[in-house]
């Protein structure tokens, strides 16, 4: 019997990268799953593939009609809510404040905080009654960025540490009936896409991921696999395991933090 035997999870942004393989994991350990995701194609594709164990809903994270209708779809289908995962999100490529342009800076703000903060927000409103009646968890996808810079550019980096004081607050706010916790990967061959407003949402992370290369600044010495995240998710998400943590955030940067960041050479332009 798996660890999640008879509960019910719903993911953002579950159709494909690290969501979908959290979807895959959860399944795996007995759970069923709603799926919340902005791409069509892709959510039809992976309600095909993973057929009745999972309800997918195309919508968009930065409405809270969206967030709820994927909640109801998910209840109605399958009776509960046990856990909400926060996992929807956009990348700003590593764009410096230097760089961004001021025609676009105010929008490419909005754009990547509604969906990598705002997002979060909705959704774990749209879930919390649900989730009180299971004595159920959120969990948050962080990042490394969350904790330290060069993760991101400044739009990406403060977006993730937003979501850390997020999680702080609403662990101490839905205690003692619901657990609030994150989750902050490193590195990792996703499909985590670029802002429209910057003209980036064609692109994506693994484009500019070099796996050999990586690996060799890692002290964990090899570059992870999406399903390796997935461990620190279904950890938090059981009742049995992640019974008592609530508030925190697994930091699975593969000993980033114990290496330390370097500097990249810079400021030049001030």
């Amino acid at each position: 019997m798996g660890e999640l035997q008879g509960q019910v999870a719903l993911v953002t942004g579950g159709a494909s990268g690290l969501g979908k393989s959290i979807v895959q994991r959860f399944l795996q350990e007995g759970a069923r799953v709603g799926v919340l995701d902005r791409a069509r194609e892709r959510t039809e594709a992976l309600q095909k593939e993973l057929g009745d164990q999972v309800c997918a809903t195309v919508g968009d994270v930065t409405l809270l009609a969206d967030n709820r209708s994927a909640v109801a779809q998910t209840v109605a289908r399958f009776g509960r809510l046990d856990c909400f995962i926060g996992n929807a999100g956009v990348w700003d490529f590593n764009l410096s404040l230097n760089d961004l342009p001021d025609d676009r800076i105010e929008r490419a703000f909005d754009e990547l905080f509604g969906i990598n903060v705002k997002g979060c927000m909705l959704g774990a409103k749209a879930a919390m009654a649900e989730l009180a009646r299971t004595r159920g968890s959120i969990i948050f996808t962080v990042s490394f960025a969350g904790f330290h810079p060069s993760g991101g550019g400044p739009l990406y980096t403060s977006s993730k540490h937003a979501l850390v004081g997020m999680i702080r607050e609403l662990a101490y706010e839905l205690a003692p009936k619901i657990r609030v916790n994150g989750v902050a990967p490193g590195p990792m061959p996703t499909d985590l896409r670029g802002l429209r407003t910057l003209e980036m949402e064609n692109r994506s992370i693994s484009e500019v991921m070099n796996p050999e290369q990586g690996a060799r600044g890692l002290p964990l010495g090899r570059f992870p696999e999406l399903e390796d995240y997935t461990g620190a998710y279904l950890m938090l998400a059981s009742k049995k395991s992640g019974i008592l943590t609530t508030g925190h955030v697994i930091n699975c940067d593969s000993g980033l933090e114990i290496r330390g960041v370097a500097r990249a050479a810079g400021g030049e332009h001030l």
